[in-house]
């Protein structure tokens, strides 16, 4: 049997459709597929050609499937499903956390500007995870003018894999076709932190919301981030004559249990005790707008650094060891599971010192 890719005018559309030739028989089946009959714009002729690519995969997949005798076999309801609707789905799966879900959400953003039409599960090849990984890499803007960075790449296309491999647990699809498919290197992460100086300048400064204010000192005070802040009740802020004032609670990205010691300084931020089942932070949010009241606090304290939320818990960090706490310590502290991940901290302090060391200069 042979598979030919042809085209027909549908409603000021061109279709493309499937042939299927065998010994005097016919029968075809339209992709849903559709090109621009007289493309003039750049993007019109890149969707025309992506979508014309899309279809003689599946032309070629068909041709495959047919000589290997299990064209008809699969269960053909799960393959047509949406993968892009799929992705959506696992996403909203991580609403729960502002920070894994703006990378879900991202990630899903690039790929609709790279695949603009639906795609279903059966058209998600070994190329296709190929391409969608080459567009990551050279073709994809942030912030409207700028390539992405190594990190960003290195997250949206590691999320991307974790969908196929969803879709195979979840017996969509009968093999992960991103199997094999080289990561992207994660890049060196930049951890933005404020100096004592600068935190003590933010914090006799006034900030229009007080809330936020209040929250950010005292993740800088406690390491601790946003998301359990954010869910920090007073019952699990705890005294003991001997233990002093501390913290127990499960922390909410990593689920670990934790017992975090604090200073008085920081209970003294929290003002005072409330029932052991309200929020100790009530009605804080994260959203853009916060992060440009919080932005806009640290101009106003004469900071021009780029600071979001979780730069309170790496100043924390930063504090802590250029104060002379050791690694291991810095590293219980913020509840890491693994030393290395503390490291990249003690490699700032390292910078800080090699530049403080060459500030020294004589005219000899």
């Amino acid at each position: 049997m042979k598979v030919t890719l042809r085209q027909r005018n549908q409603g000021g559309k061109t279709s493309l459709y499937l042939d299927y030739y065998n010994k005097g028989k016919r029968k075809t089946e339209y992709l849903n597929l559709y090109l621009e009959p007289n493309p003039k714009t750049k993007e019109q002729k890149e969707i025309n050609k992506k979508t014309q690519q899309l279809a003689e995969t599946i032309r070629a997949q068909r041709q495959i499937e047919i000589q290997n005798g299990t064209y008809g076999f699969r269960d053909s309801e799960k393959l047509k499903g949406s993968f892009t609707a799929y992705l959506q789905l696992l996403a909203n799966k991580r609403k729960d956390s502002a920070g894994n879900y703006g990378n879900w959400d991202s990630m899903i953003k690039h790929f609709k500007k790279f695949m603009p039409q639906d795609i279903s599960f059966e058209f998600v090849n070994r190329e296709f995870v190929q391409d969608f990984k080459e567009y990551l890499d050279k073709k994809a803007i942030a912030h409207g003018v700028q390539k992405l960075s190594q990190n960003s790449k290195y997250s949206y296309f590691n999320k991307f894999r974790a969908a196929l491999k969803q879709a195979v647990k979840d017996g969509i699809i009968p093999h992960n076709p991103a199997e094999g498919a080289e990561a992207f290197k994660q890049g060196e992460p930049e951890r933005e932190f404020l100096t004592l100086e600068e935190l003590q300048a933010a914090a006799n400064t006034e900030c229009e919301n007080t809330q936020l204010k209040t929250a950010f000192i005292f993740s800088c005070l406690t390491g601790l981030r946003w998301s359990d802040i954010n869910k920090l009740l007073w019952s699990e802020v705890q005294h003991s004559n001997d233990r002093g004032y501390y913290i127990r609670f499960r922390q909410k990205k990593t689920k670990g249990a934790e017992t975090l010691p604090i200073s008085e300084q920081a209970v003294g931020l929290l003002g005072e005790r409330q029932d052991k089942d309200e929020r100790v932070f009530k009605g804080l949010k994260y959203s853009a707008w916060h992060n440009l009241k919080l932005q806009q606090w640290m101009m106003k304290a004469g900071i021009s650094k780029t600071i979001t939320f979780h730069c309170a818990r790496h100043t924390y960090a930063t504090l802590q060891l250029t104060a002379g706490t050791d690694i291991y310590t810095v590293s219980k502290l913020l509840g890491h599971r693994e030393l290395k991940t503390t490291q990249v901290y003690a490699k700032i302090i390292d910078d800080k010192k090699k530049e403080a060391a060459n500030k020294i200069k004589l005219n000899l």
